[in-house]
């Protein structure tokens, strides 16, 4: 039985942070892992920068309340659905996901949990497990299944390269540059053919 395992944020659906960074007109706010690839780093940034200009959680809610999946997402997902058991393993949060899950149809989602202060701010984050991508396909891997991934940032890679075949989803030009052994999907329709073809290709 082989497993798709899929990031979210840049692949199904558009990024929160950048969400976030428009509505607040914040800049800053605007970088993810595709810019800066040490997540703690990243997320000590954000959590500062949030405090600073009195961003609270409820305000962060507002923005994921007006954000819906990529065009074509919960087709290509439903689509994959019917060849693969598909599992999202991301690096975004419950708190922030949840809402979105249903516009995707709720699939089965691994993901980290946020500390909420009692003022409303985003205390702290809680990674369930250091390099928890790749963790899951390895765990999945030893449950005897075959594992294709796809992500798009420098988060997906070490998942990628754990998996039996990983392809990168619209990536930007460092990613494909440093990472020139993955293959290169630029719409749905291409990245559901080489989930097929890399089936095939690892059976």
């Amino acid at each position: 039985m082989t497993v798709a395992c899929l990031d979210l944020e840049g692949v199904l659906l558009p990024e929160i942070w950048i969400g976030v960074s428009k509505k607040t007109g914040i800049e800053k706010l605007s970088l993810t892992t595709r810019d800066i690839s040490d997540y703690d780093e990243l997320m000590r940034l954000r959590l500062g920068i949030l405090r600073e200009n009195n961003i609270k959680m409820k305000d962060i809610k507002e923005v994921i309340a007006t954000l819906s999946p990529l065009e074509g997402a919960y087709d290509f997902l439903k689509r994959l659905q019917k060849v693969f058991q598909v599992i999202i393993l991301s690096d975004t949060y419950y708190e922030f996901a949840m809402p979105l899950m249903e516009k995707l149809g709720s699939p089965t989602l691994f993901c980290h949990k946020l500390e909420i202060d009692d003022e409303g701010f985003i205390a702290d984050y809680k990674i369930r497990l250091k390099d928890s991508k790749r963790e899951a396909v390895m765990r999945l891997k030893e449950l005897n299944f075959k594992i294709i991934a796809s992500g798009d940032s420098y988060n997906d890679i070490s998942m990628l390269g754990a998996a039996a075949a990983g392809i990168l989803f619209c990536p930007p030009d460092n990613v494909i540059k440093e990472f020139p052994q993955f293959p290169v999907c630029l719409n749905y329709d291409e990245l559901y053919d080489a989930f097929i073809e890399a089936d095939a290709r690892t059976s």
